[in-house]
Protein backbone atom coordinates (compact mmCIF):
# COMPACT_ATOMS: atom_id res chain seq x y z
CA UNK A 1 0.00 0.00 0.00
CA UNK A 2 1.63 3.42 -1.34
CA UNK A 3 0.15 6.48 0.62
CA UNK A 4 1.48 8.85 3.20
CA UNK A 5 1.21 8.06 7.00
CA UNK A 6 -1.64 9.74 7.60
CA UNK A 7 -4.79 8.57 5.91
CA UNK A 8 -7.73 7.21 7.14
CA UNK A 9 -9.11 6.15 3.85
CA UNK A 10 -6.13 3.86 3.66
CA UNK A 11 -6.60 2.71 7.47
CA UNK A 12 -9.85 1.35 6.75
CA UNK A 13 -8.76 -1.20 3.85
CA UNK A 14 -5.08 -2.10 6.00
CA UNK A 15 -7.88 -3.33 8.80
CA UNK A 16 -10.03 -5.10 6.40
CA UNK A 17 -7.00 -7.09 4.84
CA UNK A 18 -5.67 -7.50 8.44
CA UNK A 19 -9.06 -9.58 8.68
CA UNK A 20 -8.43 -11.67 5.65
CA UNK A 21 -4.92 -12.52 7.15
CA UNK A 22 -3.45 -10.77 4.20
CA UNK A 23 0.00 -9.41 4.34
CA UNK A 24 0.30 -5.87 4.49
CA UNK A 25 2.88 -3.84 3.75
CA UNK A 26 2.40 -0.02 3.76
CA UNK A 27 4.98 2.25 2.58
CA UNK A 28 5.14 6.11 1.66
CA UNK A 29 7.91 6.86 -1.48
CA UNK A 30 8.18 10.29 -0.13
CA UNK A 31 10.12 8.87 2.52
CA UNK A 32 12.91 7.25 0.43
CA UNK A 33 16.28 7.80 2.65
CA UNK A 34 17.18 6.59 6.11
CA UNK A 35 13.76 5.53 7.56
CA UNK A 36 13.06 3.71 3.19
CA UNK A 37 15.80 1.32 2.09
CA UNK A 38 15.86 -0.68 -0.71
CA UNK A 39 17.75 -3.00 -3.45
CA UNK A 40 16.45 -3.60 -6.51
CA UNK A 41 17.94 -6.16 -9.34
CA UNK A 42 16.98 -7.13 -12.73
CA UNK A 43 18.57 -10.51 -14.08
CA UNK A 44 21.38 -12.17 -12.42
CA UNK A 45 24.54 -13.09 -15.17
CA UNK A 46 27.42 -11.03 -15.21
CA UNK A 47 26.74 -8.01 -17.40
CA UNK A 48 23.47 -9.01 -17.05
CA UNK A 49 23.70 -11.95 -19.95
CA UNK A 50 24.78 -15.40 -19.84
CA UNK A 51 22.94 -18.34 -18.61
CA UNK A 52 21.49 -17.35 -15.65
CA UNK A 53 20.76 -13.36 -16.94
CA UNK A 54 18.65 -13.57 -20.06
CA UNK A 55 15.67 -14.70 -19.04
CA UNK A 56 15.15 -12.35 -15.96
CA UNK A 57 12.81 -9.77 -16.61
CA UNK A 58 11.62 -9.10 -13.34
CA UNK A 59 12.46 -6.79 -10.38
CA UNK A 60 13.39 -8.41 -7.47
CA UNK A 61 15.64 -7.55 -4.37
CA UNK A 62 14.11 -5.76 -1.30
CA UNK A 63 12.17 -2.88 0.01
CA UNK A 64 12.73 -1.63 3.75
CA UNK A 65 10.41 0.65 6.07
CA UNK A 66 11.44 1.11 9.72
CA UNK A 67 9.27 -1.97 10.38
CA UNK A 68 8.68 -3.63 7.26
CA UNK A 69 10.46 -5.46 4.70
CA UNK A 70 9.24 -6.82 1.34
CA UNK A 71 10.23 -8.51 -1.67
CA UNK A 72 9.35 -6.60 -4.63
CA UNK A 73 9.27 -9.96 -6.87
CA UNK A 74 6.33 -11.53 -4.30
CA UNK A 75 4.25 -8.17 -4.22
CA UNK A 76 0.77 -9.62 -5.81
CA UNK A 77 -1.03 -6.00 -5.67
CA UNK A 78 -0.71 -2.39 -4.89
CA UNK A 79 -2.95 -0.08 -3.21
CA UNK A 80 -1.67 2.98 -4.89
CA UNK A 81 -3.19 5.57 -2.64
CA UNK A 82 -2.03 8.98 -1.80
CA UNK A 83 1.59 9.20 -1.43
CA UNK A 84 3.51 11.92 -0.23
CA UNK A 85 5.39 14.16 -3.62
CA UNK A 86 9.17 13.18 -3.50
CA UNK A 87 9.80 17.30 -3.87
CA UNK A 88 8.50 17.23 0.26
CA UNK A 89 11.42 15.42 0.98
CA UNK A 90 14.04 17.15 -0.40
CA UNK A 91 12.36 20.74 0.29
CA UNK A 92 15.30 21.86 1.96
CA UNK A 93 18.31 21.37 -0.59
CA UNK A 94 19.18 24.15 -2.90
CA UNK A 95 17.07 24.16 -6.20
CA UNK A 96 19.38 22.49 -8.71
CA UNK A 97 20.39 19.55 -5.98
CA UNK A 98 16.38 19.74 -5.02
CA UNK A 99 15.27 18.62 -8.75
CA UNK A 100 17.93 16.15 -9.30
CA UNK A 101 16.94 13.97 -6.15
CA UNK A 102 13.68 14.86 -6.75
CA UNK A 103 14.10 13.12 -10.49
CA UNK A 104 16.29 10.73 -9.52
CA UNK A 105 13.88 9.15 -6.86
CA UNK A 106 11.20 9.30 -9.07
CA UNK A 107 12.62 7.33 -11.90
CA UNK A 108 14.34 5.21 -9.89
CA UNK A 109 12.25 3.74 -6.78
CA UNK A 110 9.14 5.34 -8.72
CA UNK A 111 10.26 3.47 -11.81
CA UNK A 112 10.36 0.38 -10.08
CA UNK A 113 7.32 0.64 -7.90
CA UNK A 114 5.41 1.75 -11.16
CA UNK A 115 6.53 -1.30 -13.21
CA UNK A 116 5.73 -4.67 -11.20
CA UNK A 117 4.64 -6.97 -13.62
CA UNK A 118 3.35 -9.56 -11.48
CA UNK A 119 0.74 -7.03 -9.46
CA UNK A 120 -2.73 -6.07 -9.70
CA UNK A 121 -2.77 -2.06 -9.50
CA UNK A 122 -5.70 -0.59 -7.49
CA UNK A 123 -5.45 2.06 -9.65
CA UNK A 124 -2.00 1.99 -11.77
CA UNK A 125 -0.74 5.53 -11.75
CA UNK A 126 -0.13 6.00 -15.34
CA UNK A 127 -3.84 5.09 -16.00
CA UNK A 128 -5.04 7.62 -13.21
CA UNK A 129 -3.13 10.43 -15.22
CA UNK A 130 -4.54 9.56 -18.40
CA UNK A 131 -7.85 9.68 -16.92
CA UNK A 132 -7.67 12.25 -14.82
CA UNK A 133 -8.73 15.18 -18.10
CA UNK A 134 -12.07 16.20 -17.67
CA UNK A 135 -12.57 16.72 -21.36
CA UNK A 136 -11.95 12.74 -22.15
CA UNK A 137 -13.97 11.70 -18.91
CA UNK A 138 -16.93 14.04 -20.57
CA UNK A 139 -16.21 12.22 -23.85
CA UNK A 140 -16.15 9.01 -23.08
CA UNK A 141 -19.31 9.40 -20.91
CA UNK A 142 -21.02 10.34 -24.03
CA UNK A 143 -19.68 7.58 -25.87
CA UNK A 144 -20.69 4.91 -23.35
CA UNK A 145 -24.49 6.37 -24.02
CA UNK A 146 -24.56 8.37 -20.57
CA UNK A 147 -26.03 11.93 -20.79
CA UNK A 148 -23.79 14.54 -20.24
CA UNK A 149 -24.44 18.39 -19.64
CA UNK A 150 -23.92 20.88 -22.98
CA UNK A 151 -20.39 21.93 -22.20
CA UNK A 152 -18.23 24.42 -23.82
CA UNK A 153 -13.91 24.65 -22.76
CA UNK A 154 -12.92 28.05 -23.71
CA UNK A 155 -10.50 31.18 -23.31
CA UNK A 156 -12.77 33.64 -25.22
CA UNK A 157 -15.21 35.92 -23.60
CA UNK A 158 -17.09 36.00 -26.89
CA UNK A 159 -17.52 32.68 -26.93
CA UNK A 160 -18.18 32.12 -22.98
CA UNK A 161 -21.01 35.07 -23.47
CA UNK A 162 -22.77 33.63 -26.50
CA UNK A 163 -22.82 30.27 -24.62
CA UNK A 164 -24.17 31.68 -21.76
CA UNK A 165 -26.63 33.57 -23.31
CA UNK A 166 -27.84 30.65 -25.84
CA UNK A 167 -28.70 28.40 -22.66
CA UNK A 168 -29.71 30.13 -20.17
CA UNK A 169 -28.75 28.62 -16.59
CA UNK A 170 -24.79 27.84 -17.16
CA UNK A 171 -22.56 27.54 -14.20
CA UNK A 172 -18.52 26.94 -14.03
CA UNK A 173 -16.36 24.73 -12.97
CA UNK A 174 -12.39 24.99 -12.31
CA UNK A 175 -10.54 21.89 -13.65
CA UNK A 176 -8.66 21.32 -10.82
CA UNK A 177 -8.80 22.45 -7.02
CA UNK A 178 -6.29 25.59 -5.88
CA UNK A 179 -2.29 24.61 -5.57
CA UNK A 180 -0.78 24.92 -2.35
CA UNK A 181 0.14 28.49 -1.79
CA UNK A 182 2.67 30.18 0.49
CA UNK A 183 1.01 29.28 3.77
CA UNK A 184 1.23 25.57 2.80
CA UNK A 185 -2.58 25.39 2.22
CA UNK A 186 -4.76 24.06 -0.69
CA UNK A 187 -8.42 25.36 -1.34
CA UNK A 188 -11.15 24.62 -3.60
CA UNK A 189 -13.50 26.73 -6.38
CA UNK A 190 -16.79 25.49 -6.29
CA UNK A 191 -19.17 25.34 -9.18
CA UNK A 192 -20.79 28.75 -9.56
CA UNK A 193 -23.68 30.09 -11.71
CA UNK A 194 -22.28 32.72 -14.32
CA UNK A 195 -24.41 35.86 -15.16
CA UNK A 196 -23.16 36.64 -18.79
CA UNK A 197 -22.65 40.27 -18.68
CA UNK A 198 -20.75 39.69 -15.33
CA UNK A 199 -17.50 37.96 -18.03
CA UNK A 200 -14.85 39.96 -19.33
CA UNK A 201 -11.31 39.59 -20.76
CA UNK A 202 -10.04 38.03 -17.84
CA UNK A 203 -11.56 35.00 -19.57
CA UNK A 204 -8.65 34.69 -21.95
CA UNK A 205 -5.77 34.62 -19.35
CA UNK A 206 -6.57 30.30 -19.09
CA UNK A 207 -8.90 27.50 -19.85
CA UNK A 208 -12.34 27.71 -18.55
CA UNK A 209 -15.01 25.04 -18.44
CA UNK A 210 -18.56 26.51 -18.61
CA UNK A 211 -21.94 23.87 -18.34
CA UNK A 212 -25.57 24.12 -18.85
CA UNK A 213 -26.83 23.79 -15.18
CA UNK A 214 -28.17 20.31 -14.62
CA UNK A 215 -32.07 21.34 -12.72
CA UNK A 216 -31.13 18.54 -10.22
CA UNK A 217 -32.86 17.04 -7.59
CA UNK A 218 -29.84 15.98 -5.73
CA UNK A 219 -26.40 14.39 -6.30
CA UNK A 220 -25.07 10.87 -6.42
CA UNK A 221 -21.57 9.55 -5.74
CA UNK A 222 -21.01 6.49 -6.90
CA UNK A 223 -18.16 4.28 -5.68
CA UNK A 224 -16.81 1.18 -8.55
CA UNK A 225 -14.55 -1.27 -6.73
CA UNK A 226 -14.31 -4.09 -9.26
CA UNK A 227 -17.41 -5.00 -10.31
CA UNK A 228 -18.79 -3.64 -7.04
CA UNK A 229 -21.11 -0.71 -7.48
CA UNK A 230 -22.19 1.76 -4.17
CA UNK A 231 -24.02 4.55 -4.47
CA UNK A 232 -25.40 6.90 -2.40
CA UNK A 233 -27.48 10.08 -2.93
CA UNK A 234 -26.26 13.30 -1.42
CA UNK A 235 -28.39 15.95 -0.62
CA UNK A 236 -28.33 19.42 1.17
CA UNK A 237 -30.76 21.18 3.59
CA UNK A 238 -30.25 24.23 1.20
CA UNK A 239 -30.46 22.87 -2.01
CA UNK A 240 -27.19 24.39 -2.66
CA UNK A 241 -25.54 24.34 -6.33
CA UNK A 242 -22.40 22.48 -4.98
CA UNK A 243 -22.65 20.14 -2.12
CA UNK A 244 -19.11 20.02 -0.92
CA UNK A 245 -19.24 23.55 -0.39
CA UNK A 246 -20.86 23.48 2.79
CA UNK A 247 -20.93 21.39 6.22
CA UNK A 248 -20.47 17.88 5.61
CA UNK A 249 -22.26 17.07 8.50
CA UNK A 250 -25.67 18.18 7.04
CA UNK A 251 -25.06 16.45 4.68
CA UNK A 252 -27.88 13.52 3.91
CA UNK A 253 -26.59 10.07 2.74
CA UNK A 254 -29.53 7.41 1.20
CA UNK A 255 -28.98 4.69 -0.70
CA UNK A 256 -30.05 4.84 -4.23
CA UNK A 257 -30.00 2.01 -6.94
CA UNK A 258 -28.08 2.55 -10.05
CA UNK A 259 -30.09 1.83 -13.44
CA UNK A 260 -28.58 -1.01 -15.19
CA UNK A 261 -28.28 0.82 -18.37
CA UNK A 262 -25.68 3.04 -16.16
CA UNK A 263 -24.54 0.99 -14.08
CA UNK A 264 -22.97 -0.91 -17.13
CA UNK A 265 -21.65 2.16 -18.95
CA UNK A 266 -19.44 2.46 -15.29
CA UNK A 267 -17.85 -0.64 -15.74
CA UNK A 268 -17.67 0.21 -19.37
CA UNK A 269 -16.06 3.54 -18.81
CA UNK A 270 -13.11 1.70 -15.40
CA UNK A 271 -12.56 -0.95 -18.41
CA UNK A 272 -11.83 1.58 -21.23
CA UNK A 273 -9.22 3.40 -19.02
CA UNK A 274 -7.36 0.53 -17.33
CA UNK A 275 -9.21 1.57 -14.24
CA UNK A 276 -10.12 -0.93 -10.92
CA UNK A 277 -11.85 1.63 -8.88
CA UNK A 278 -13.16 4.97 -9.70
CA UNK A 279 -15.42 7.83 -7.76
CA UNK A 280 -18.12 8.68 -10.26
CA UNK A 281 -20.23 12.18 -9.52
CA UNK A 282 -23.72 12.60 -11.06
CA UNK A 283 -26.06 15.37 -11.00
CA UNK A 284 -30.44 13.60 -11.08
CA UNK A 285 -33.25 15.03 -12.59
CA UNK A 286 -36.73 13.53 -11.40
CA UNK A 287 -37.14 10.47 -9.40
CA UNK A 288 -33.62 9.17 -10.26
CA UNK A 289 -35.18 6.13 -11.38
CA UNK A 290 -34.85 6.09 -14.89
CA UNK A 291 -31.06 5.90 -16.67
CA UNK A 292 -32.53 9.41 -18.15
CA UNK A 293 -32.41 11.03 -15.06
CA UNK A 294 -28.77 10.30 -14.58
CA UNK A 295 -26.11 13.15 -15.94
CA UNK A 296 -22.57 12.14 -15.79
CA UNK A 297 -20.77 14.88 -13.99
CA UNK A 298 -16.80 13.67 -13.41
CA UNK A 299 -14.82 10.62 -12.12
CA UNK A 300 -12.03 11.05 -9.96
CA UNK A 301 -10.42 7.43 -10.36
CA UNK A 302 -8.22 8.04 -6.92
CA UNK A 303 -11.62 9.20 -5.35
CA UNK A 304 -12.51 9.82 -1.33
CA UNK A 305 -14.78 7.34 -0.16
CA UNK A 306 -14.00 7.08 3.61
CA UNK A 307 -16.61 9.89 4.68
CA UNK A 308 -19.52 7.51 2.97
CA UNK A 309 -22.35 5.82 5.23
CA UNK A 310 -20.88 2.00 3.19
CA UNK A 311 -17.08 2.95 3.75
CA UNK A 312 -16.68 -0.22 5.66
CA UNK A 313 -18.61 -2.50 2.93
CA UNK A 314 -16.33 -0.06 0.02
CA UNK A 315 -13.07 -0.85 2.15
CA UNK A 316 -14.33 -4.64 2.45
CA UNK A 317 -14.53 -4.19 -1.43
CA UNK A 318 -10.65 -3.26 -1.99
CA UNK A 319 -9.71 -5.88 0.05
CA UNK A 320 -11.23 -8.63 -1.51
CA UNK A 321 -9.88 -6.92 -4.94
CA UNK A 322 -6.23 -6.95 -3.12
CA UNK A 323 -6.00 -10.07 -1.65
CA UNK A 324 -7.66 -12.11 -4.84
CA UNK A 325 -10.57 -12.97 -3.16
CA UNK A 326 -12.98 -11.02 -5.51
CA UNK A 327 -15.79 -13.33 -7.05
CA UNK A 328 -15.68 -14.20 -10.44
CA UNK A 329 -18.06 -11.98 -12.30
CA UNK A 330 -19.37 -10.52 -9.09
CA UNK A 331 -21.36 -7.51 -9.75
CA UNK A 332 -23.23 -6.06 -6.69
CA UNK A 333 -25.44 -2.87 -6.76
CA UNK A 334 -25.99 -1.39 -3.42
Amino acid sequence: MLTALEDVTADRVVEALNERGATVVRVDPGDVGPDLGFGFRLGRGEFGSGEAGCGESVWGGWLRTASREVEVAAVTAVYWRRPTPYAARFGRLPRQAREFAVAEARHGLGGVLHGLRRALYVNHPAAVARADFKPVQLQRFAALGLRVPATLITNDVTEARRFAVEHGRVVYKSFRGLPEGTDGRTGAIWAQRIDADALDDSVSVTAHLFQVEVPKSGDVRVTVVGRRVFAQRVTTPDGALDWRRGDWGQLVHTPVVVPEAVRAALHGYLDSCGLVFGCFDFALTGEGTAPEDWWAIECNPNGQWGWLPDAPAIAAAFADILSGEEGEGRDDAK
